[in-house]
C-alpha cells in the first residue's frame, strides 16, 4: 500500500493528474486542480501524501500536499454515497479548514457549490460528516461562534447571502467560491455583493 511519494514531477495535466517519477518509475497520481498548480513545475522535486485506492481490478493513487487534506479525503469517501471522485470534487471547492467552517455553520449552500451535490445530498452530508470528519478545531469553531453571540455566524451568513445571490445570477461555482473567499469578514450583504460583482467584472 503506497502512503506517500517523493520524486521528480515529470508532467502535470490540467484535468487533475500528476506524473511523478520515483527511482525510475513513473506514478500517475490524481489530484485537485489546486494541487496541480501548487505541486510545482516539471523537473521540481515533489512530495505527496497518497491514498492508494483499490476497487475490483483498478488501482488509483490520489495525492495531497498535506496530511490533513489526505485525512479529510479518507473521511469523506467513508461517508455514504461519497466516492473518490466526489471526495476530490469537495476538496477542490473547500479546503479542510473551509469545510470545517461549512460544517460548523451548517452551510448547506456552500456544499451545494460542489458539482454533483444537490440540496438533499448536502443536507445528509452535513449531518454525517460532522460525526465522521475529524477536522481539528471543528468543535472549537462552533463554540467560538456561539460565545461570540453569533458574530462569527453573522459574518458567514452575510457571505452565504452573497454566495446565494451570485449563484442565482448564474455565476459558476468556482467563480463564486473564489470571489466570496476574498470578501471582508463582516459587512452589509448588499455592499459585499456589490464588491463581489465589481471583482467578477474585472476578473
Amino acid at each position: 500500500m503506497i502512503g506517500s511519494l517523493r520524486g521528480t514531477l515529470v508532467e502535470r495535466a490540467g484535468d487533475g493528474e500528476l506524473l511523478v517519477e520515483v527511482a525510475g518509475v513513473g506514478y500517475r497520481v490524481t489530484v485537485t486542480p489546486t494541487t496541480v498548480v501548487e505541486a510545482g513545475e516539471p523537473g521540481d522535486e515533489v512530495f505527496l501524501y497518497v491514498h492508494h485506492h483499490r476497487r475490483d481490478d483498478v488501482e488509483t493513487l490520489y495525492g495531497f500536499l498535506s496530511r490533513e487534506e489526505r485525512a479529510c479525503f479518507e473521511a469523506l469517501i467513508g461517508a455514504h454515497g461519497v466516492g473518490p471522485a466526489l471526495g476530490l470534487a469537495i476538496l477542490a471547492v473547500h479546503s479542510p479548514p473551509a469545510l470545517q467552517r461549512v460544517l460548523a455553520d451548517d452551510d448547506l449552500a456552500a456544499l451545494c457549490l460542489v458539482p454533483g451535490i444537490g440540496k438533499k445530498t448536502a443536507a445528509r452530508l452535513l449531518v454525517e460528516l460532522k460525526s465522521r470528519l475529524d477536522v481539528p478545531g471543528l468543535e472549537t469553531a462552533a463554540t467560538a461562534s456561539s460565545d461570540a453571540g453569533g458574530g462569527g455566524r453573522a459574518a458567514r451568513s452575510a457571505r452565504a447571502d452573497v454566495r446565494d445571490a451570485l449563484a442565482n445570477l448564474g455565476y459558476a461555482p468556482d467563480e463564486v467560491v473564489d470571489v466570496v473567499r476574498e470578501l471582508p469578514d463582516d459587512g452589509d450583504p448588499a455592499e459585499l455583493l456589490k464588491v463581489a460583482l465589481q471583482r467578477l467584472a474585472v476578473g
